[in-house]
This record gives C-alpha cells, structure tokens and sequence, in this order.
C-alpha cells in the first residue's frame, strides 16, 4: 500500500472531480461531491491538511484504491 501525501481539502476535492465526481457546494467546513450511478454523497472537509485516515477513509467510499487516487493527484 503506498503512503499517503499530505495535501488539503481542496486538493482532495480537484481529484476527485477528475474521477467524475462533480462539487455540489459546501454545508459548514465540508465540500459535497456527487456522482451519477451513486446514491450518496461525498464530504470533503475544507482543512489545510487531511488527516491520513480521513483521506485513506474518503478514498476507499468510491471503491478505488490508494494508488488510483495518486495518479489523479
């Protein structure tokens, strides 16, 4: 499993839109992210760093992998 950079809200955010998630605005301190074909949503915390398992956790909700998510970074 490869390690986990250190990289905010907003970075999180830009790759997820790359894999088809889509910004639906922002509720308090968190970003909500929505995709067709899913029935939940996705909620980024706007933080100047992610903590390593709030990342690992948002990463493997849309069932990809570590590694996937690196390469969208």
């Amino acid at each position: 499993m490869s390690p986990l950079p250190v990289i905010s809200g907003k970075q999180a955010v830009k790759a997820f839109q790359k894999a088809g998630w889509v910004f639906r605005g922002q509720v308090g301190s968190h970003m909500v992210l929505t995709k067709t074909g899913v029935s939940a949503n996705l909620s980024v915390p706007n933080h100047k760093e992610l903590a390593p398992g709030t990342l690992r956790k948002l990463i493997r909700y849309p069932e990809q992998s570590v590694d996937q998510f690196l390469n969208l970074l």
